[in-house]
């Protein structure tokens, strides 16, 4: 968790608010980093030519930049926005809104179970250090219940995490497992069976469908297939 007093890793990808914009480039609130700030110059504002610097940026915009130069002794940044491709930009952006979002959650947990503002703090690094960020924390607990315990995490704060996670945080996939026993009578059994999952595989853009495929096959052309499927 970024607090007061740290600095950002050069080449690091950054959650920036303009504060002013001048001729020559803009200066910039870092999102993550409070009390810090940092500036762009015209020429890493945008690609190409950039006659009215106005006309690409403004006062109050939310930004993604890289950090090109961090001078602790001059406490300054030097950042670029063109640098940041528009796929980095939406992932840099979403992993700072969800950030955000498992803060407030978080604070929520805090007030229902009593915790005040050190405890939240916390909390808030335990879990981060624990799932990788506190976003994560969520988002395992909305999927899986035993998320907390199985790390150690105990207390009636879990049961208030857990309905916290469940209400609020939808998971980017879920695993649903099922055993299908399949049976055809004729001896075009199995290449039916092949035909019909394979659609399935097919059918939607917006899921993962895995299929393991086994049989045995019976006396007289009958087939009894078991596919454990998979769905994602």
């Amino acid at each position: 968790m970024s607090g007061e007093g740290e600095w950002p890793e050069l080449g690091e990808f950054l959650v920036c608010t303009i504060k002013t914009v001048k001729q020559n480039g803009v200066y910039v609130d870092l999102d993550g980093y409070p009390g810090r700030e940092g500036f762009i110059f015209i020429g890493e504002v945008a690609s190409g030519w950039v006659k009215n610097i106005r006309s690409v940026v403004r006062e109050g915009q939310r930004v993604v930049a890289k950090a090109l130069k961090v001078r602790r002794d001059k406490k300054s940044v030097e950042l670029s926005i063109k640098s940041v491709s528009d796929e980095r930009r939406r992932d840099t952006l979403q992993r700072w809104k969800n950030k955000q979002r498992a803060g407030q959650l978080l604070r929520i947990v805090g007030e229902r179970s009593g915790w005040d503002d050190a405890k939240i703090d916390q909390m808030n690094i335990e879990l981060a250090e624990t799932f990788g960020s506190l976003y994560a924390s969520f988002e395992e607990s909305a999927i899986e219940n035993n998320a907390l315990s199985n790390e150690g995490f105990e207390g009636d704060w879990t049961t208030v995490f857990i309905e916290i996670a469940i209400e609020n945080i939808i998971p980017d996939f879920v695993n649903i497992r099922a055993i299908a026993d399949i049976q055809i009578h004729g001896s075009e059994g199995i290449e039916v069976i092949r035909k019909a999952l394979t659609a399935v595989e097919k059918c939607s853009s917006e899921s993962q469908i895995s299929i393991n495929k086994g049989g045995h096959l019976f006396p007289r052309g009958h087939l009894s297939q078991t596919y454990p499927l998979i769905f994602q």
